[in-house]
């Protein structure tokens, strides 16, 4: 086994509007990083939701 999680399937698309000096700083430190935007946006996603989740009804 590769110790990967296994992920579900990504088949829906969110759309937003950054300034492009916003989006360059983001992506060339992702880059720096070694991650990409789209799994750092992800990963955000995930703990905002988990964050909030008590707020769901």
């Amino acid at each position: 086994m590769s110790g990967k999680k296994k992920s579900r399937p990504k088949n829906s698309q969110l759309v937003i509007r950054i300034n492009n000096e916003d989006r360059d700083q983001f992506v060339a430190l992702c880059d720096e990083l070694d991650t990409s935007a789209a799994r750092e946006i992800r990963r955000f996603i995930r703990s905002f939701v988990a964050e909030h989740a008590s707020l769901q009804k």
